[in-house]
């Protein structure tokens, strides 16, 4: 099952026409209150958000997404008539797991949805992450150095989570870009380094388990000392 979140009815039966001939089960919703009422009964497979929305917009929406366990883990694509790198990095920094810009082909947005379902793999919610002071709690969305809780955005968590698992590999940016932003919008490979940079800033002492590779990227050493 996929909702469709947009106000705009013209769009929104087209959105859901097309994914049921698609063979996807379909649901269009109007707004964020149709949204929250419809997810009392039924959890999609993944939510296709308008940010542009009459009462609650898309962007506070899924920021209530992520912070409600029940729906915390399900995949969202913004679709929405903002179009600008600003908006883009916004929505992906917030925990879109992609973005698509108005107006866009409706085979574009089928595409879309079947890539993010193929990249989306429902975590082990009682796995935990350990490399030296570092402690990354998969199931509740924390991290914690040397015991204390570091808040991380949605991307910085993923970033790490990313290296964390394996330590000693070495990911390019455009690794990065692609597995936890979802595609190379236009090779902003810089939007890796920003959230390597806040990242390293928050985890402190800790901060040097993060090794930059140059000319290449990132990685976790494989063993670091407490």
């Amino acid at each position: 099952m996929i909702f469709c979140v947009e106000d705009d009815p013209n769009i929104r039966e087209l959105e859901v026409y097309t994914l049921k001939s698609t063979g996807f089960p379909a649901l269009g919703l109007e707004s964020g209150d149709e949204l929250f009422k419809a997810l009392e009964t039924v959890l999609p497979q993944l939510i296709l958000l308008d940010i542009m929305l009459p009462g609650e917009d898309g962007m506070a929406i899924l920021k209530r997404l992520r912070r409600d366990k029940r729906t915390a883990d399900i995949p969202v694509i913004m679709a929405t008539a903002k179009g600008s790198e600003f908006d883009k990095v916004h929505g992906l920094d917030s925990g879109a797991d992609d973005y698509i810009a108005k107006p866009f082909g409706m085979m574009e947005m089928v595409s879309r949805v079947k890539a993010v379902l193929r990249r989306y793999v429902k975590e082990d919610k009682s796995s935990e992450l350990t490399n030296g002071l570092i402690t990354m709690d998969i199931a509740r969305h924390m991290v914690f150095v040397n015991g204390e809780e570091v808040v991380l955005t949605y991307k910085e968590f993923e970033v790490l989570h990313k290296l964390m698992e394996r330590p000693g590999q070495v990911f390019t940016r455009e690794q990065l870009l692609t597995d936890i932003w979802g595609y190379d919008f236009a090779g902003e490979t810089r939007t890796v380094d920003v959230h390597i940079r806040t990242l390293r800033q928050k985890l402190g002492s800790a901060s040097t388990v993060i090794e930059t590779v140059r000319g290449v990227g990132y990685r976790i050493g494989a063993e670091h000392e407490k």
